[in-house]
């Protein structure tokens, strides 16, 4: 006997079912009593595997309701399912007695428009493409060489794996700063704005990856909000969004400044900038080792020349002295150009990823300023001679004027006396005075025998 509170139940006439036969008669009921029906829902989380049968989950604002598409039911243009989509269902309601839940067996599919979540994303990407938080102005460059590499992903997740495995194997001495946000839930979008936020106040890496593995809308719809998108585009360093797969699209990858399909694929763009400077490095590396081979020829040549000249075969000992400085000689300086080759190989890997271009900015302003001085001189030089030659010019005509001799050719003549005393209005001559009188072309000498009367006061 069996007591229940107040009920005794004889052991011997009660039923007792297996669970199989429970779930047998409520399938059993479900295709009785609802049969065939069309369903209206959002399409999510699809799963296509090898056979072709097609699984899918059914859901509205409350619950869910799991789809099987068998390949045997789907025609040649059958819809092609995708996450998000709203569509109708023509199918038979059972219960699958192995996952104990209800399911619809469908036979038909048709589009009903679009999703809540698809509703959703594309009036916020409209928004936000109309505010200009897509516009490739606001694009910024991924930094050639990052010593920091920032990551904001869940620490648990496949894509933190992935982004780490790619890093350390090829990218072993950068540092890397892990942000562990969940990526999915209700509380996801805002730690992750908290966090991209936090990066972007300390500064403290030179780029940003966020992202996490695959999944349906609603796994990826934290990389959809609008606080996520606010804090992306007001971050200061340059951030790769990589959520999901290829395929997936969210609205971090339309404000970030890079997308990458794949965790992966972002862990590779950021290594694929350290090739190409390892790459530049080494043709640097080889334009100096030329150029030291070059000199070194250079120096042997000199030598050659200066062991070739007469002065250091004639004294034997001389000779003999010189050549074993001129072998000390080389061999320091094969060791100083090994020194000198080192040592810019290590200078070079320590710079910055901008300084070849500051150089050859810095350089093309000198050149310019010193083109420009020179045009300047040659134009100071050019108007100095001809200021000179204008005063030179200036003074012989000054001095053409004030030549007393050029008054002759006019007619005049000048009148002087022995010692070469010109003659004139307050030194009269007197009478007994012999004078010479300065003509054009001659010279008069003659006697005063008298002399005029001053007119002067």
């Amino acid at each position: 006997m069996c007591i229940s509170g107040s009920t005794m139940v004889d052991s011997a006439t009660r039923k007792v079912l297996t669970v199989r036969e429970v779930l047998g008669q409520a399938r059993f009921v479900l295709e009785r009593q609802i049969g065939t029906v069309w369903v209206e829902g959002e399409c999510s989380n699809v799963s296509i595997p090898s056979s072709g049968h097609i699984y899918f989950t059914l859901k509205d604002e409350h619950s869910q309701l799991q789809a099987a598409w068998f390949k045997g039911r789907q025609s040649t243009d059958a819809l092609a399912l995708k996450n998000g989509m709203k569509i109708r269902v023509y199918g038979r309601i059972t219960a699958y007695e192995r996952g104990s839940q209800v399911q619809i067996m469908v036979q038909e599919v048709e589009d009903a428009g679009l999703g809540d979540l698809q509703k959703r994303f594309a009036e916020l990407k409209a928004q936000l493409q109309k505010e200009g938080l897509f516009d490739p102005g606001h694009k910024k460059l991924l930094p050639t060489l990052p010593k920091r590499i920032g990551i904001i992903t869940s620490p648990t997740g496949a894509a933190v794996r992935d982004i780490l495995n790619v890093l350390n194997r090829r990218y072993p001495d950068r540092e890397l700063l892990l942000a562990p946000v969940p990526v999915q839930g209700d509380a996801a979008a805002s730690r992750i704005a908290k966090a991209i936020q936090y990066f972007s106040r300390e500064g403290c890496v030179d780029v940003l990856i966020i992202g996490r593995g695959g999944g349906s809308l609603e796994d990826l719809w934290s990389f959809n909000e609008e606080v996520v998108a606010r804090a992306l585009f007001d971050c200061c360093i340059p951030v790769i969004s990589a959520v999901g797969h290829e395929t997936d699209f969210t609205i971090s990858d339309f404000v970030a400044d890079v997308r990458a399909p794949t965790p992966s694929a972002a862990a590779e763009l950021v290594i694929g900038r350290k090739q190409e400077f390892v790459e530049q490095v080494t043709r640097m590396q080889q334009r100096l080792t030329g150029a030291l081979d070059r000199h070194r020829l250079h120096l042997r040549s000199r030598l050659s020349t200066l062991q070739s000249h007469r002065l250091f075969h004639e004294p034997a000992k001389v000779v003999a002295t010189h050549r074993q400085r001129v072998s000390r000689a080389e061999d320091r300086l094969q060791r100083a150009l090994l020194r000198e080759v080192k040592l810019p190989q290590q200078r070079l890997a320590e710079l910055k990823p901008t300084l070849r271009q500051r150089m050859e900015a810095r350089l093309m302003d000198q050149q310019r300023f010193v083109d420009e001085l020179q045009e300047r001189m040659h134009r100071a030089v050019q108007d100095r001679v001809k200021d000179q030659h204008r005063a030179l010019q200036t003074h012989q005509q000054q001095l053409q004027a004030l030549n007393p001799y050029e008054v002759l050719r006019r007619g005049f003549s000048i009148s002087r006396a022995q010692d070469g005393s010109v003659f004139s209005m307050k030194n009269p001559p007197i009478a007994g005075d012999r004078m010479e009188t300065l003509i054009h072309g001659g010279v008069i000498e003659s006697e005063v025998k008298g002399a005029a009367a001053s007119n002067s006061e």
